[in-house]
């Protein structure tokens, strides 16, 4: 199979209590200047309104469908551009509509977790955060070497060195379509019992040979 042309190596060290504690250095845009991506899902909400309210997922050719006010461009614009644009449109059905828009992510969290699978997942997340949503690593998960795939990426961007424990999802630059994987570790209890019962059976077997 071929290998995806990033994987993103994210050195997390520390349990997510300790890695929660590390201040971030890295200065970045907020979730509402965040250009907006096919496959991002937007989480609307327009108060005392439910039918208005409700996640939206932005297709192929950067639009979504959104109550009365039908297919709604997501191209090129912002989140909070997306919630004005909103606004305005509500303001001819309701008077000052209150509305807010956030944005999720739809990334799989693959490899040794107990739930593998597709999520809708807030930016604001670490990638630990996202394991755990996943039901954890498996007991032979490796978190300290967890990392991030994208299929169609054409440059290589390696995170590793800036550090990126206690970043958000949205700091270390993850997207819609992008796999969160935990690999295995390289020797785990399971296998140290493996190689103890193999050690035992050898010893047995040497021994009865020295018996004959």
């Amino acid at each position: 199979m071929r290998a995806p042309k990033i994987v993103v190596f994210i050195a997390v060290l520390l349990a997510s209590t300790a890695i929660a504690q590390e201040p971030s250095a890295l200065v970045t845009t907020s979730v509402s200047s965040y250009t907006l991506r096919p496959g991002d899902v937007l989480l609307i909400n327009v108060w005392g309104q439910e039918s208005f309210s409700g996640q939206f997922q932005i297709d192929e050719n950067e639009q979504f469908l959104y109550p009365v006010l039908g297919e709604m461009s997501t191209r090129n614009l912002t989140v909070s551009q997306i919630r004005d644009t909103l606004t305005a449109g509500l303001e001819t059905l309701f008077n000052n509509p209150f509305v807010t828009v956030s944005p999720r992510f739809r990334v799989s969290v693959l490899g040794y977790v107990q739930n593998p699978g597709l999520y809708t997942i807030d930016p604001t997340l670490t990638a630990i955060d996202v394991v755990a949503m996943a039901g954890g690593p498996a007991a032979n998960g490796n978190l300290k070497d967890i990392r991030l795939r994208r299929m169609e990426a054409t440059e290589s961007i390696d995170y590793e060195e800036a550090g990126t424990r206690g970043r958000t999802l949205r700091e270390i630059g993850i997207r819609s379509g992008d796999q969160i994987f935990v690999p295995r570790r390289a020797f785990t209890r399971q296998d140290l019992t493996l190689l103890l019962q193999f050690a035992q059976l050898a010893l047995t077997v040497v021994l009865l040979i020295n018996a004959l």
